[in-house]
């Protein structure tokens, strides 16, 4: 099995993913997100946003300007561009010292995000999506996630078509170059799974974890979790917790996350437990 080693190379920045948890702030810049939809579309309003959840512990903001949720309405890539650039450019202006990702599948959105200033990409298709996302990547030797997801939710054998699938993603990224220590995966919590599948994986993240990469896991508000509690999407705090709780235990490193302080605070407090990151790997 390959070991997470170094920190990650954050176009400058750097990232110890073989230490403490580590919390990505969700900065969603769109007016449709399933919890949080049409909050930080100003500019002020989303570098504000950005300054508050640093302040409450984020090592990493992910930007994203297009909603992901069930049934979301694609956008253009003008569209795009013109939400989440001002906001990658506006909070490097402001000085804020963390690394930020974009949340992208789209290649063109990528190279401009990066040249306004970002460091890490977000794909939630695993590099499937765009064929030009791999390259981007290379060219740019910044880290990217690669998600799990399918666009029919139809398995065989389901978590070792996981397995297979994020696989299939690594090799797209060697193929055009992305080093190996640059890739961080990420099991899709939400995406093309049933609820059923979604506590399936959740009980076997370990699985992901042992292929050796920086394992992120988003699982903040998502349907899963309002299921499981029958309540509603700004409601299942204590949902997510446990979430991310369940998460650090089986050795993911990334927390994608809405709350920020809190769920630092379940980060550290699970950190104290496990006994800093001392798993065998």
């Amino acid at each position: 099995m390959k070991q997470v080693g170094s920190p990650l190379d954050c176009r400058g920045l750097s990232l110890d993913v073989t230490g403490r948890t580590l919390i990505m702030g969700i900065l969603n810049v769109t007016p449709d997100s399933f919890s949080d939809g049409g909050r930080y579309t100003e500019l002020s309003a989303a570098v504000e946003q950005a300054k508050q959840m640093i302040a409450a512990g984020a090592d990493i903001i992910d930007i994203g300007g297009e909603s992901t949720r069930p049934g979301f309405q694609t956008v253009t890539l003008e569209q795009e561009l013109e939400r989440v650039i001002p906001v990658v450019k506006a909070i490097r202006e402001a000085g804020l010292q963390v690394p930020l990702s974009i949340d992208t599948y789209k290649a063109e959105v990528a190279r401009q995000a990066l040249e306004a200033g970002a460091h890490i990409l977000n794909d939630i298709w695993g590099l499937k999506k765009d064929s030009d996302m791999a390259r981007i990547a290379a060219d740019y030797d910044c880290p990217i996630v690669l998600m799990h997801n399918r666009v029919e939710a139809v398995y065989d054998n389901f978590i070792h078509d996981v397995i297979q699938d994020l696989r299939e993603c690594i090799r797209l990224a060697h193929e055009a170059g992305v080093k190996d220590e640059q890739i961080i995966l990420d099991p899709g919590i939400g995406f093309a799974k049933s609820y059923e599948q979604n506590l399936q994986l959740m009980n076997e993240l370990h699985r992901i974890v042992d292929l050796g990469y920086p394992v992120l896991l988003g699982t903040s508000r998502k349907s899963m979790i309002q299921k499981a509690l029958q309540l509603p999407a700004n409601d299942v705090l204590e949902g997510t917790a446990a979430t991310v709780t369940m998460g650090i235990v089986q050795g993911c490193r990334i927390m994608r996350v809405h709350d920020v302080s809190a769920m630092k605070r379940v980060s550290v407090m699970t950190d104290a437990i496990v006994g800093q990151r001392g798993r065998t790997e």
